[in-house]
């Protein structure tokens, strides 16, 4: 299966979340395989809470996806998986993403500085 290069707007979103050296560091750790919330949290020495909203941001970007399952005592856990995504960077791909942004001005990275 191929996937499509991004646009403007999608890959934007994605290099501003993987520019967090955490959510980066999570990405590199499902990139090995899928992993409950808990464990990952073990794994990476974070808190749950703060797992919980790098994940959002990064399942938001397309980057990774989470699933909820039912452990064989019943409980509930959310796991999360590196989503199929390919990002080559040239500057022609950046030139071609840079042609469908919707609105060239705004994005992630502006909005953070306000």
């Amino acid at each position: 299966m191929t996937v499509s290069p991004p646009t403007g707007d999608d890959l934007v979103e994605m290099l501003a979340a993987l520019s967090n050296p955490l959510r980066l560091r999570i990405v590199a750790k499902l990139a090995g395989g899928r992993d409950y919330v808990s464990r990952l949290a073990r794994e990476i020495g974070v808190s749950r809470p703060l797992l919980h909203m790098h994940l959002q941001r990064l399942e938001a970007a397309g980057l990774i996806v989470g699933s909820l399952e039912l452990s064989e005592d019943g409980k509930a856990m959310k796991y999360y998986e590196v989503a199929d995504f390919d990002l080559h960077l040239t500057a022609t791909t950046l030139a071609a993403a840079a042609e469908t942004l919707t609105d060239p001005d705004k994005g992630p990275a502006r909005k953070e500085r306000s």
